[in-house]
């Protein structure tokens, strides 16, 4: 599945609000940070992410290689702060634009 603009700016809007509930330091993504993102998508279909050292990296590749391990896209990024999207299969709360057209 794909995010369109239209999708991206709708959640982005919606976790305008939204605190970071997942913590990544410079142990980078272990597998301990990938439950904690796991039960935080359990919770919510839209998680922040805060990324407290990036470093000298890309902050796009990690952010598409945490979307990739969590199987979560990319809903918006400001500086170390990453808004991953999770559609719940069995009760979806959030109604992307896109599904309408």
């Amino acid at each position: 599945m794909q995010l369109t603009g239209k999708d991206k700016r709708h959640l982005r809007s919606l976790g305008n609000q939204l605190r970071p509930v997942v913590l990544i330091g410079k142990e980078g993504l272990t597998a301990a940070v990938l439950q904690s993102l796991d039960d935080a998508h359990r919770g919510s279909e839209l998680v922040k992410v805060k990324i407290l050292e990036l470093g000298d990296h890309d902050r796009h590749a990690i952010a598409e290689s945490i979307a990739t391990q969590s199987a979560s896209l990319v809903a918006g990024m400001v500086g170390g702060t990453i808004l991953l999207y999770r559609r719940d299969k069995e009760k979806p709360r959030i109604e992307l634009p896109s599904r309408h057209a």
